[in-house]
């Protein structure tokens, strides 16, 4: 069974709540396609004995909740632990952090209602509005508001095109793949700047700008150990 069959007979056997899981998963596994369960969603909502409004409205919830989980994941992580984490990276340093949590600062609330529009972006923008403490009631609404316009243009797709809505399908492939392409490309930027960076320093001679930061975490770490840990570390260390 496909993922269109699979689609088709849960929404067709749960209705609402079908939409509500499905999307739900799309959330925290994005290789599920909304664009491709919600025209599906709003072709069962032109059935009977179902409607177009709790079909929306179970897409939405859906949406929302995905995000919940996925922000409260961030939010388990933290931005202490997320701190360590970037100075621990072979070529990312503390300052790499700083520009993180500004831009989030500056264009967080931006970030998180159009992410909802961008495949694969939708699901992993939530993370960071966790990790850095988004506020939840903010951070719901931007989700709610950015889900109901995507989820309200693939429903209604379906909803009045039937089983017609697949000649959409092609132009959504072409969407999905120029956001992949985009994301690509943005991360190689991303990863190329940061060796080139890391060469320079190097070659110039100059000092781990993150040297202070690891003495103070290995010192805090340290301190945290009983004897026989920092002796089993050590002996680790030196193999």
């Amino acid at each position: 069974m496909n993922i269109v069959d699979w689609a088709v007979s849960t929404m067709d056997a749960l209705g609402p709540l079908g939409v509500f899981l499905l999307i739900f998963l799309e959330n925290i596994f994005p290789p599920i396609p909304s664009e491709v369960i919600l025209p599906l969603a709003g072709v069962t909502s032109a059935g009977p004995n179902q409607s177009f409004w709790l079909m929306l409205l179970a897409s939405i919830a859906g949406s929302v909740v995905g995000a919940w989980l996925l922000y409260g994941i961030g939010r388990l992580l933290g931005p202490e632990r997320l701190r360590v984490i970037f100075i621990r990276l072979p070529l990312v340093h503390v300052e790499d952090y700083d520009k993180t949590v500004a831009f989030m600062d500056k264009h967080g609330y931006k970030a998180i209602f159009f992410g909802r529009f961008v495949p694969g972006i939708r699901s992993l923008i939530s993370i960071p509005a966790g990790l850095y403490a988004m506020p939840i009631g903010m951070f719901t609404l931007l989700t709610a508001i950015g889900s109901g316009i995507w989820n309200t243009l693939f429903i209604t797709i379906g909803y009045f095109m039937g089983s017609n809505w697949t000649v959409i399908e092609p132009y959504t492939d072409i969407f999905s793949n120029v956001a992949y392409a985009v994301i690509a490309l943005i991360v190689l930027w991303f990863a190329v700047k940061l060796v080139l960076r890391e060469r320079k320093r190097r070659a110039l001679g100059l000092p781990d700008p993150d040297e202070e930061e690891n003495a103070a975490l290995d010192q805090a770490r340290s301190d945290d150990e009983s004897p026989a840990e920092g002796e089993a570390r050590q002996r680790a260390e030196e193999r």
